[in-house]
């Protein structure tokens, strides 16, 4: 397996644990309301790394970041309600720590206690500075590294680059490995046809994504308000739709590119127009030159209809970002017609990858979580990845430490 880089990734397999403290970097970055977890999906897949890690004797000191703290303890941003959950997925005790960093812990670490959980990473300053002195910290609790937490490759933090330069026995944990298993099979590998479906507000966010994919799909679904960006630079109608103007002349350079390597951008022909974005306000369908002084909140049925069948027959599928203001019901049609047909296309062989959280909330919604080939945690990693960089983390598991 290789990434962008190009080199191997270290396994788990290549990884000597028996009697070992490893320091397991997890993304358990998951929502909490009033110290309570809405959605431990996160959670679950640190699962099966920590699993394999205990089976083969393993002692093991997990860390990850929560929210936003900003350097600074922050009540509601514990790791404790994490804790919790995690004990009961892997079924045994785990030893929640109200510190980071520090003789106590050092003591924790240095025990035989299997199961160890520093407090939120981001309590510390030093995490997301990269600094020295936290990082080397951080690598004095362990003998050996793992990483398992695609969603922060992305991020030079010092849990993320920092420890894996100071320890030499290092590995990319199960889920990460995937997911850079999965991403450089649609970069590098795809089964034809491949049809890109992308979504979202801003095509700012996703430009870079665009330029890379272009140069290997076969055909690119965009929809969504960044639809409206591309739909002004070919010179169309938008009415009120977001449209991001400084980004036209790259939007330009992207359809262009597309045109000269024969690569079809479907864009939306109808919309769910409104006054507004908000649930209550005045909406119909309507041609796209008919949307006057209204704004697009959705694809329409006829554009729904032109991307399904896009992903239906195609062999490989990559869909990220919703197709309107899905979160709200009256504009959610386009999006759940993306996840139905994905779903579909992966019931008739083909290999489907779907990432962002509204994407993932339409499956869910829909049932059809588990009705697809692989479902991406990776946040923004996964897009830097879809636009061909060296992810820090993952780069950080290939370099040998000197």
């Amino acid at each position: 397996m290789t990434d962008p880089g190009g080199a191997p990734l270290p396994s788990l397999d290549d990884l000597e644990v028996e009697g070992r403290r490893v320091l397991v970097r997890c993304d358990l970055n998951v929502p909490l309301e009033d110290g309570r977890i809405t959605d431990d999906l996160r959670v679950r897949a640190s699962v099966p790394t920590l699993k394999a890690l205990l089976h083969r004797g393993a002692r093991l000191a997990v860390c990850s970041h929560l929210g936003r703290p900003k350097g600074k303890v922050v009540e509601s941003l514990r790791l404790a309600p994490v804790g919790g959950r995690l004990a009961q997925l892997l079924e045994r005790n785990v030893t929640a720590l109200d510190t980071i960093t520090g003789e106590r812990v050092e003591a924790v670490c240095a025990s035989d206690d299997p199961v160890v959980l520093l407090e939120n990473l981001r309590f510390d300053p030093g995490e997301e500075t990269n600094d020295s002195a936290f990082s080397g910290a951080l690598a004095g609790l362990a003998d050996a590294y793992v990483d398992d937490a695609f969603g922060a490759a992305h991020r030079a933090h010092a849990s993320v680059v920092g420890v894996p330069e100071r320890l030499e026995a290092k590995a990319a944990g199960l889920l990460l490995a995937e997911e850079v298993a999965v991403l450089d099979r649609l970069l590098h590998d795809p089964e034809r046809p491949f049809v890109a479906v992308l979504g979202g507000a801003k095509v700012s966010d996703k430009l870079g994504v665009l330029a890379n994919l272009v140069t290997r799909v076969d055909a690119l679904c965009v929809g969504g308000a960044m639809a409206f960006t591309l739909l002004k630079a070919r010179g169309q109608s938008v009415g009120r739709s977001l449209v991001e103007e400084d980004r036209i002349g790259e939007v330009g350079q992207v359809l262009e590119e597309a045109g000269t390597r024969g690569v079809e951008i479907l864009l939306p022909r109808d919309v769910v127009a409104a006054t507004s974005p908000d649930g209550d306000a005045d909406h119909a369908t309507v041609k796209l030159e008919d949307i006057d002084d209204r704004m697009g909140v959705d694809i329409g049925p006829q554009t729904a209809q032109r991307f399904s069948e896009a992903i239906t027959t195609a062999r490989t599928v990559l869909w990220n970002g919703p197709m309107g203001v899905f979160e709200i019901e009256p504009f959610a049609a386009g999006t759940k017609a993306v996840a139905r047909a994905l779903a579909q296309a992966t019931d008739a062989g083909a290999f489907t990858v779907a990432g962002g959280g509204d994407s993932a909330a339409a499956l869910a919604d829909l049932g059809l979580a588990g009705s697809i080939s692989h479902l991406s945690t990776g946040g923004g990693a996964s897009l830097e990845f879809l636009e061909g960089r060296d992810l820090p983390g993952v780069a950080a598991l290939r370099r040998r430490t000197t």
